[in-house]
């Protein structure tokens, strides 16, 4: 518990008050602890010397910030790579994909070709986890939170730690849209 608490120094409960700049290398600490705290199935890699690719689909809002929270880092045994994309079939070689706001409009796409896929699908736009996402990220009282989608988790075969669970709000798909 004590290294979760270490490893997610940004969360939930002891998240300080950010400033703009603040904000997003907060969100990228969190990019790169999601990763570590979620059992990944073999499947989510072509071999076992492939990397661990964290995506960001469509206007980079982190700037220089995700770059050096993922320099040098591991996943496992897999090294950490930063891939910036613009297309949709583009994440299917990327184990965590942070959809920007800027692809707010074409989230319903996204998460129609992606559903299927083991990927961890992030976001920050309104509503995102209800809509298909599997984690998003909320601002509250100036402090970045999280919510988790468990449907989705699960359809993507990802499963969660239960530390890491702890710390989010969990939400799940309606009674009568759950997919199977």
């Amino acid at each position: 518990m004590i290294a979760l608490a270490v490893s997610l120094a940004a969360s939930p409960s002891a998240v300080s008050q950010y400033t703009s700049a603040g904000e997003y290398e907060i969100k990228a600490a969190f990019l790169y602890n999601f990763a570590k705290f979620i059992d990944w199935p073999d499947s989510s890699f072509a071999n076992a010397q492939s990397s661990f690719a964290i995506c960001v689909l469509g206007t980079d809002p982190f700037g220089s910030a995700l770059d050096r929270t993922l320099q040098g880092k591991m996943v496992g045994n897999h090294p950490v790579t930063l891939i910036r994309i613009t297309e949709i079939e583009q994440a299917r070689r990327c184990q965590v994909v942070f959809v920007a706001a800027s692809e707010s409009k074409r989230l319903p796409e996204i998460i129609e070709r992606l559903q299927k896929a083991s990927i961890l699908l992030v976001g920050e736009s309104e509503g995102f986890a209800e809509a298909g996402g599997a984690i998003q990220f909320t601002l509250d009282d100036n402090h970045v939170r999280f919510t988790i989608n468990r449907d989705v988790a699960d359809r993507a075969g990802l499963k969660f730690s239960s530390k890491l669970l702890a710390l989010a709000k969990i939400v799940r798909d309606p009674p009568n849209s759950r997919k199977s």
